[in-house]
């Protein structure tokens, strides 16, 4: 049996990245990135164990700043001028959906809180995977 997770894409995408980075600091990143990612899961696990249970407990909220954790190593990873600039549709994506997942937080709505996190997953998945093909040589520089 298979434990639940939230974000299969997104952990995929770090791994198979993790695989291929061959220098020391892009490795290093998405190694960070990886474990953002895992953290940002397990949260997610268990936020939605309290929405089904209908608990306020710690782990409903801790959510929020793992998400923004795997943000901010993304942003990394992927350099920061990419993720500002021809990455601003994906990081407005990410933000959006991290914002519905918020809601549903707030909501108690463990139904629109799986929906959310399909789209979170796709969108965080996807800035990690096309900013990483595209501006490999760009990671390390700020805006």
């Amino acid at each position: 049996m298979h434990g639940t997770t939230f974000l299969p894409l997104t952990t995929d995408a770090a791994v198979r990245l993790a695989r291929a980075e061959h220098g020391e600091p892009g490795r290093c990143r998405v190694l960070v990135l990886r474990h953002r990612a895992e953290e940002a899961d397990t949260a997610a696990t268990h936020c939605w164990t309290a929405l089904l249970a209908g608990c306020d407990t710690a782990g409903r909220w801790a959510l929020g700043p793992r998400l923004r954790q795997l943000s901010e190593a993304t942003s990394l990873y992927v350099g920061t001028r990419w993720w500002f600039t021809d990455g601003a549709t994906y990081r407005r994506r990410v933000a959006q959906s991290q914002r519905h997942i918020e809601d549903a937080i707030a909501d108690g709505d463990g139904q629109e809180f799986a929906r959310a996190f399909v789209g979170y997953d796709h969108a965080m998945a996807s800035a990690v995977v096309c900013g990483v093909g595209r501006h490999h040589d760009t990671r390390s520089a700020t805006p």
